[in-house]
């Protein structure tokens, strides 16, 4: 087939973003451990840690043409538009994040449906569902999918006089660990004012504000699409590697700071090392989130469990990140290498996954 690959890709600096409007580049340093500023000044701003490195679109690429397809590369820009008009692919395999607007990763993914071609991944409804953590919750919550109690605010005015600690803050609309940082467990009324004002500076955004889960964490790949739908094996997180004086999440610091190619922590365990009952039950929670969401093909859940031991789920991401080299702690290749599959596999089951869903639905 001939195949558009559909991306983003990061620059080699900030500023070649931020050329046209250089006022839009926010100061994290203010917000970070001095000792990640001193020594780690080129990892300070998290705005493209969704998009991909040049290394994971070329393997991409030729993981893909393994498969005996012609693939053309499209950058997820304001020309891709025209680009795929005019190229006119048989199918599309896209990882876009997009770059503006809190519906940015559903862009992509609607002027395919516009133009009537096929493409990987979920449909741009469920991506933009997914993309805003409240809605996503709420979708589960209706269909009573475990997830944290939660609610949303720009305005640190509005935090209830009567609310309990500790409470879990992120951006309501950001992946990739992005804006989730050491500061992001409060622990008062004042913590939780902080994060509030930090996420709105940082990101120009509300924060969600959740119930803070205490117990074990798990990171889920999944892949097909109906009742095929199977579950890779579970990556449990060992919140024990997480460097002292840190709170035991799996925070942008510890992501991009720590658990680096160079000084890999033991972070990962896969597959999870629970007892048989846990593990269906974390399995379950996961496909039950996949079906209400409708997704579609692949995605990868976060799950952490409750201090009654029940798993929820805290993050859902249609586009999971899939760096290519073993020495980079990327979950979805790892759970595929613990399942029998390398990564030219893993990527040629996903475009099999969707080229199988999209012959169904045409007929």
């Amino acid at each position: 087939m001939r195949i558009a690959l559909l991306y983003n890709v990061k620059k080699e600096t900030s500023e070649e973003v931020y050329d046209s409007k250089p006022e839009n580049k926010k100061d994290f340093s203010k917000y970070l451990n001095e000792n990640l500023v001193k020594n780690y000044p080129e990892r300070l701003d998290d705005t493209f840690a969704e998009w991909d490195s040049e290394e994971t679109i070329d393997a991409l690429k030729a993981a893909i043409e393994t498969g005996g397809h012609e693939v053309t590369l499209i950058e997820a820009d304001t020309d891709a538009y025209e680009k795929i008009k005019s190229i006119q692919p048989e199918f599309v395999f896209n990882v876009a994040e997009g770059k503006t607007g809190v519906s940015r990763e559903s862009q992509i993914p609607a002027i395919l449906e516009m133009l009537d071609i096929p493409f990987t991944g979920s449909d741009s409804i469920t991506i933009g569902i997914c993309h805003d953590k409240s809605r996503c919750k709420e979708v589960l919550s209706y269909y009573n999918v475990p997830n944290s109690s939660f609610f949303i605010t720009d305005n640190p005015g509005e935090i209830p006089d009567d609310l309990t600690y500790p409470r879990f803050v992120k951006p309501l609309h950001e992946g990739s660990s992005k804006g989730i940082f050491n500061s992001s467990v409060a622990n008062n009324k004042e913590d939780l004012k902080n994060e509030i004002i930090r996420i709105k500076d940082c990101y120009d955004q509300p924060a969600l504000v959740e119930d803070f889960l205490t117990g074990k964490e798990f990171t889920v790949a999944l892949m097909g699409n109906g009742k095929d739908v199977r579950v890779l094996p579970v990556v449990e997180i060992n919140l024990d590697a997480v460097p002292d004086d840190f709170n035991k999440i799996y925070s942008y610091e510890v992501k991009w700071f720590f658990d680096t190619r160079e000084n890999q922590l033991d972070i990962f365990r896969c597959p999870a090392n629970v007892e048989e009952n846990l593990y269906k039950e974390i399995e379950k929670v996961c496909k039950d989130a996949f079906k209400v969401l409708r997704l579609r093909d692949w995605a990868r859940m976060d799950v952490r469990l409750d201090r009654n031991g029940v798993p929820n789920i805290i993050e859902v991401n249609p586009l999971p990140g899939i760096l290519p080299d073993p020495a980079d702690n990327s979950c979805y290749p790892k759970a595929a290498r613990v399942a029998g599959m390398d990564y030219n596999a893993m990527i040629n089951a996903v475009l099999n996954e969707a080229v199988k869903r999209y012959s169904k639905e045409k007929n």
